[in-house]
């Protein structure tokens, strides 16, 4: 995942409502969003080379998504695939700030990620390259290639996208509009542009919400909503080289325990 936005615990209808692209050499073989063999409550799409995932929910109440932390010089060719982080979160029982912690002694074995994990007890972001967790607060948030609400331009695109959607519709959120939201190709200005350390070009390239390069772009754009009442609505959709949506609509709405019979209207 490169990027995603999201409302927790702010919304009359919903506790989670939650937009996310995966940008991805196009090279990369994967499959999208599936309820896996192996693991049949897991619904995540699956990166074929390394069997990991980028974003998933389970059946019993999980919810995890990864980005990259764009930190070029510090990459390691052979650290192992994050995309296990995920994986393993949603197919434990661990509580979620123990699983957090159980990751602080291998966080400078990979590469720089961020983590976004939730359960029926609340929703935790989590960042190798600081160490530190932080609670999700209730409003509208939103994660990229950096920390935590860094106001890169595409993120504070997003949030201020979401936040009018949530304002013009107060009972139901239409799906259309969310991926209205991960369509924005507007790139930023050369003068707010981040200094990541790659190319002013690949700058340019990364800026806006949706990308789309030859090589390397948005792969899927996937939109997830859990309602009040504990269920799930997964919407996902795929996209080729230049941008072209491929195939429909992959759609799937599940009870999940994702309703804590203590605080029946938070996690």
């Amino acid at each position: 995942m490169c990027f995603v936005v999201f409302a927790y615990d702010c919304h009359p209808e919903y506790l989670l409502i939650l937009a996310a692209n995966r940008d991805e050499y196009h090279a990369r073989p994967a499959a999208p969003a599936h309820f896996w063999e192996e693991a049949p409550d897991l619904l995540a799409g699956k990166d074929l080379l390394q069997s990991g995932t980028w974003m998933g929910i389970s059946r019993p109440g999980r919810f995890a998504a990864l980005t990259n932390y764009r930190d070029p010089a510090s990459v390691k060719p052979e650290a192992p695939s994050r995309g296990k982080l995920v994986k393993d979160y949603l197919l434990s029982s661990a509580d979620p700030l123990l699983y957090i912690n159980s990751l602080d002694a291998s966080r400078e074995v990979y590469n720089g990620y961020n983590l976004l994990i939730m359960d029926q007890t609340g929703m935790w972001h989590y960042s190798n390259k600081t160490g530190q967790s932080l609670k999700i607060i209730p409003g509208i948030h939103g994660l990229s290639n950096h920390l935590m609400d860094t106001p890169w331009p595409k993120v504070v695109r997003g949030k201020d996208h979401l936040s009018l959607i949530l304002k013009k519709h107060s009972e139901t959120v239409p799906v259309d509009s969310l991926f209205e939201l991960l369509s924005d190709n507007q790139q930023a200005q050369d003068q707010d542009l981040p200094k990541t350390g790659v190319s002013l070009r690949w700058e340019r390239l990364l800026s806006s919400i949706f990308i789309q390069n030859e090589a390397y772009g948005t792969r899927s754009s996937t939109v997830l909503l859990v309602d009040r009442g504990g269920i799930v609505h997964f919407y996902e959709r795929t996209f080729g080289k230049e941008g072209q949506m491929i195939g429909s609509d992959i759609v799937y709405r599940l009870p999940a325990h994702f309703i804590s019979p203590v605080l029946p209207k938070s996690f």
